[in-house]
């Protein structure tokens, strides 16, 4: 781990620049929309503008160029081609996995870095099923999406109510949009609410919050 980032080697061995952001952690020039927690997706161009799009999904083929989405517990997750020529930047909360945002920027960047099977991912630090508990109005919206592999996903707790593995639902999303099990990778022993040295929590903190940022830059290929 790089200090105020981590890296994961499914990334680096596309040989693309890319960080989860710890607390602090901060880089110039990122591109990134406007997030609201739905299932459009922006390009890098669109977002380089005074006034970036709502998106919660950006996607690139400006090499060395860097995108970004900001999580507080949402998850965050970056993909790239298989050579680095494309890359993307995701942030998936429960409303965006019930609008499809994986799968749809997955299709993006498919389009763009040549199919979803050349495509590697990973699913950044956001909170564990640890401590994120939903009520059954979120469950039936998600139910819509992933029908009953969501039960995988869950764990009831009090009447009404259960624990819910937004990163399983996010990984599930990953294989529904086409990528091989060995192409995708997680953070694993991150929870954003239960590590206040690390991250930032809404959960945790409330409107107070801060920001993680994480970012990803398509590969610079030497002449």
């Amino acid at each position: 781990m790089t200090k105020g980032w981590i890296r994961h080697p499914l990334l680096a061995a596309c040989g693309v620049e890319h960080g989860f952001g710890l607390r602090g952690a901060s880089r110039e020039g990122l591109l990134r929309p406007r997030q609201v927690h739905g299932a459009r997706v922006a390009t890098a161009a669109a977002c380089a503008g005074p006034s970036p799009p709502d998106a919660d999904a950006i996607i690139s083929k400006l090499a060395g160029q860097a995108v970004a989405v900001v999580t507080a517990d949402c998850v965050p997750i970056l993909v790239a081609a298989a050579d680095g020529s494309a890359v993307a930047a995701v942030h998936a909360g429960w409303r965006g996995l019930a609008a499809g945002v994986i799968g749809v920027g997955v299709a993006a960047l498919g389009e763009m870095g040549g199919g979803s099977t050349s495509l590697v991912a990973v699913v950044g630090p956001h909170i564990g099923a640890c401590c994120y508990e939903v009520d059954q109005p979120v469950l039936d919206r998600l139910g819509d999406r992933f029908g009953d592999s969501l039960a995988n996903a869950v764990r009831p707790t009090r009447p009404g109510h259960f624990r819910l593995d937004l990163g399983g639902l996010s990984r599930l999303a990953l294989s529904l949009a086409g990528l091989r099990p060995a192409a995708v990778g997680e953070v694993s022993d991150a929870c954003t609410r239960c590590d206040a040295d690390r991250f930032h929590s809404y959960r945790r903190d409330g409107p107070r919050s801060g920001r993680l940022v994480h970012f990803i830059a398509a590969r610079v290929h030497e002449a």
